[in-house]
């Protein structure tokens, strides 16, 4: 089986959940414009998960001709929609705000966490996101039971992208690996991480990468880890106030001795009682609000009333 991000796995979800006559009436491209043909007749759609700035949008965004192409333009958060408004000035009109859903199972209730047990963080992203800093952090925490299991590779893309780009962060990789408090596990499928999730406490994630939405930090919040992430990108309003921020530095060194300090003082308020009922809360709302149960129904009232605006029916047959 090819692996598959984010991206992909959200399409595969709503391939299977949306009924099949919508898909005889719409077309929807995935971030990157125009990679499938625009098709007259239907309604077009372009499903935005890339960052403004990335080479395979910015081009075509920087023209505003290219803006009407699309009927449509559905964005994953509003951060994103935010600064396509602000960097291309997109028709507001065109553009729609649903937010990504979680994977249909059974998301298992937390275990107490007790003072005495190790803390276990999570971390699973490409490698140029902020895993250099993660590393560093992990040389500073002074706790020795405060441990780390990295799930990074760039298998994520695929073999070809792998061969021509991993050789570049395995010296990151083989660093991971000679650390006492590291556990190096390189490329998981989804299904595994979320399994892993289970284990863990601390969603562990210095982001220097300006996130859209960030599809692991949703699913590690319904497995009740706690976020440890950066205020940037679109991580404060995926995280909301459960989250834990760290200030974003372009400077690594001291973004990973705050990181640290952020890390020595979870560790100290885990195990209170109300430490505990916020992961539950956290735990129980990410759960509904993400739902693809209630994505799908966001879904569907947004396709009926815009292909009745152009004049095509939702109706089977």
């Amino acid at each position: 089986m090819d692996p598959k991000g984010g991206t992909e796995l959200q399409f595969d979800e709503l391939k299977k959940r949306l009924p099949e006559h919508y898909w005889e009436k719409i077309n929807i491209t995935t971030s990157v414009p125009e990679k499938t043909p625009i098709q007259k007749g239907r309604l077009n759609i372009l499903w935005i998960k890339n960052s403004y700035d990335q080479p395979n949008v910015k081009p075509w965004f920087e023209k505003p001709e290219n803006h009407i192409k699309y009927d449509w333009y559905i964005f994953n958060s509003h951060w994103t929609f935010e600064k396509y408004r602000l960097y291309f000035n997109v028709p507001t009109s065109r553009c729609r705000v649903i937010k990504n859903a979680l994977p249909t199972r059974q998301w298992l209730q937390k275990a107490i966490y007790k003072k005495d047990q190790p803390l276990r963080l999570i971390h699973c992203s490409t490698p140029w996101r902020g895993l250099n800093v993660l590393l560093t952090a992990m040389h500073y925490v002074k706790h020795r039971d405060i441990q780390l299991d990295v799930y990074s590779s760039t298998q994520l893309y695929g073999d070809e992208f792998k061969k021509m780009n991993d050789k570049h962060y395995e010296p990151l990789y083989e660093h991971a690996r000679k650390m006492d408090n590291v556990n190096y596990l390189g490329y998981s499928p989804n299904k595994r991480l979320i399994t892993a999730m289970q284990d863990t406490h601390v969603f562990a994630y210095p982001s220097i990468w300006e996130e859209t939405s960030c599809i692991s930090a949703i699913e590690a919040m319904a497995a009740g880890n706690i976020p440890l992430v950066t205020n940037f990108g679109a991580l404060p309003e995926t995280c909301g106030d459960y989250g834990f921020y760290v200030p974003y530095d372009t400077n690594p060194q001291t973004l990973a001795r705050e990181y640290a300090a952020y890390l020595e003082y979870i560790k100290r308020i885990l195990p209170t009682e109300a430490m505990q009922q916020q992961i539950e809360n956290q735990r129980q709302h990410f759960i509904h609000f993400y739902s693809w149960d209630q994505r799908i129904k966001e879904w569907i009232a947004f396709l009926n009333n815009a292909l009745q605006a152009k004049g095509i029916s939702h109706e089977a047959g």
